[in-house]
């Protein structure tokens, strides 16, 4: 009766090391994860031209003959050497190093929000980075999709979108599938909304 009265208690001390260790373990693993400084975001830069562009010629390289691939080929080598040569002239022409006649640029930023409408800060550091490079023609477009959240979350966002308006940019926002509440509330800052009837 000793022997299994003995044995029981060294399972019962076992047990209970095996569970320390795991708690011990546990709470390192879940301090360190809260200790971890911020990682910095970053910011991604695509010329959606370019993808367009891609489709396009794939598109060609299937319809279109090697005759007039080749024909096509040539005329757009010429042009982008044309266009080449315009553009140092007008730079060497220009004071401040800057063509009067660039295209105008359309910046896209995203806001996929939650409740707690987390991506506020993300947004923030996105339009600050975008306001500085802003010249007169360009337009900033926001794809949005929220179901709506916390009115003071939503309010900060709001206020973001408020400061490119202020700096008297163009905001568009393109509603992709809902904008519902504190996201209608975004949405109402821009001069101008894209979105189906059902969407808002």
């Amino acid at each position: 009766m000793d022997y299994i009265f003995e044995y029981g208690l060294f399972l019962a001390q076992a047990a209970t090391i095996v569970a320390a260790i795991l708690i011990v373990v546990g709470g390192v693993i879940a301090m360190g994860m809260r200790q971890k400084p911020d990682q910095e975001g970053h910011i991604e830069i695509k010329h959606l031209n370019e993808k367009y562009e891609y489709i396009k010629d794939s598109i060609e390289h299937v319809v279109c003959d090697q005759a007039t691939l080749k024909n096509e080929a040539k005329q757009k080598k010429k042009l982008k050497k044309k266009e080449s040569k315009d553009t140092k002239k007008k730079l060497k022409a220009s004071p401040d190093g800057r063509m009067e006649d660039e295209k105008a640029r359309v910046y896209v930023l995203g806001f996929d929000g939650d409740i707690k409408a987390s991506a506020v800060d993300n947004l923030r550091e996105e339009i600050s980075a975008v306001l500085p490079q802003i010249r007169e023609g360009d337009e900033i477009v926001l794809k949005l999709e929220s179901p709506g959240g916390m009115v003071h979350s939503y309010g900060l966002a709001a206020s973001q979108l408020k400061r490119i308006t202020d700096a008297s940019v163009p905001l568009t926002v393109a509603v992709d599938k809902v904008a519902a509440s504190g996201g209608y509330m975004m949405a109402c800052v821009a001069n101008k909304i894209i979105a189906a009837p059902v969407c808002l």
